[in-house]
């Protein structure tokens, strides 16, 4: 196989595109069928159109070459069948990868002097992305959404997720006695305390070591809000317990085991998208004041040359506006020229990726939002 799935961003490959072609492909796909059926069709298409940028430029034989992972993967019944709501494939001399998106793109396809990552930040930005973590006194799972999806992600083994595996035979000397027969709730353990005091004890217990698992395999290497699912009773008690700095105030009060992923994805967003619009009103803000301050432009030259100089701190982006052209790296100039040729990008996309590479932050977000007409607003360093 001559691709690689991959699920991790920015992957090492995005960033080192000195010297080579690079090409870039995204589609929106679908998860279920009848939809699916057109997407491998869409994807033929797609692939037609990156042959012919490349005829300017290379020979049929080096375009067979090059063009081998793509070929390799519509013959890939299998990946087509279980395709996620959109699709991206990066490919430059040998190699290629390909991301399974949980959110739709716009479909788009180039070949340039660097890869068109401008959707994929969009998609992996954290402005909407999160976890949930569905907890009870039993087991916790985390699941990864955005807007338009989530999905729960599959834990590995060694992974103490279930207060048997945390607990061992510590869960089932207590739980166990606590939870038998008996008249009520109250009924004394012997050197324990009530039925009540005991299970509290547990699952307090519990709560703690679920939250270091949570902190070490899933907040701090991708560092996502992450919002609580459980019954109400269950909420104080493990927002006390808890040390992770990327767990919210706001939950849902709701036993994650009786919900669908449907469900979860509309009660998450009932309670993130207030935040989201908060959050991107925030930004715009910080922008304007900036601007007025004459430390922030819209002007796309301007902000082209501020890039290449590393000077910016932070840029909004229109997610799906394209500006053809190149930014010359050693001037911040900015070259004019046709999106079909094999040489040229996406002005917006050059300037986002400028910011990335300098560890300056970069914000994709939809026209309705943005608060220039020229698809970006920049806030300088210095």
């Amino acid at each position: 196989m001559s691709f690689e799935i991959v699920h991790v961003f920015p992957h090492e490959m995005l960033l080192d595109t000195e010297g080579t072609s690079c090409i870039s492909l995204y589609q929106p796909t679908h998860r279920h069928g009848p939809e699916n059926q057109q997407d491998l069709i869409r994807f033929k298409n797609l692939i037609q159109q990156i042959e012919q940028s490349l005829e300017e430029k290379f020979s049929k034989e080096e375009i067979e070459q090059k063009m081998i992972p793509f070929y390799e993967l519509g013959e890939d019944h299998q990946f087509w069948e279980h395709a996620g709501e959109g699709l991206a494939v990066f490919a430059a001399d040998d190699k290629c990868i390909v991301y399974k998106l949980q959110r739709p793109v716009e479909e788009f396809a180039v070949v340039a002097d660097s890869f068109h990552i401008k959707p994929l930040i969009r998609v992996y930005q954290s402005a909407d992305r999160y976890h949930l973590l569905g907890l009870s006194r039993e087991s916790f799972a985390i699941y990864e959404g955005n807007r338009y999806h989530v999905e729960k992600i599959d834990m590995d083994e060694e992974i103490k997720n279930t207060a048997k595996k945390a607990l061992g035979e510590d869960y089932d000397d207590k739980v166990v006695t606590a939870t038998g027969s008996g008249p009520t709730n109250e009924t004394m353990l012997h050197g324990q305390g009530s039925r009540k005091d005991v299970i509290h004890k547990v699952t307090e217990k519990f709560f703690r070591i679920a939250d270091s698992e949570v902190i070490k395999h899933f907040s701090n290497p991708m560092q996502l809000p992450v919002y609580l699912v459980a019954l109400d009773e269950y909420h104080t008690l493990f927002q006390n317990v808890s040390k992770n700095n990327y767990l919210q105030k706001e939950g849902i009060k709701f036993d994650y085991q009786a919900m669908e992923e449907d469900d979860l994805k509309k009660a998450a967003w009932e309670v993130l998208e207030p935040i989201y619009i908060q959050k991107t009103h925030d930004l715009v803000e910080q922008f304007e004041n900036a601007r007025a301050k004459d430390e922030g432009s819209d002007d796309i030259a301007q902000v082209a040359r501020a890039a290449t100089e590393g000077r910016i701190h932070r840029i909004l982006v229109e997610a799906d506006k394209i500006y053809p052209g190149q930014v010359d790296l050693e001037t911040g100039e900015l070259l004019d020229a046709s999106i079909e040729n094999p040489e040229v990008d996406d002005v917006l996309d050059d300037i986002a990726e400028l910011v990335f590479k300098q560890k300056g932050e970069v914000v994709v977000i939809p026209k309705e939002r943005m608060p220039s007409e020229t698809g970006v607003a920049a806030i300088y360093r210095y």
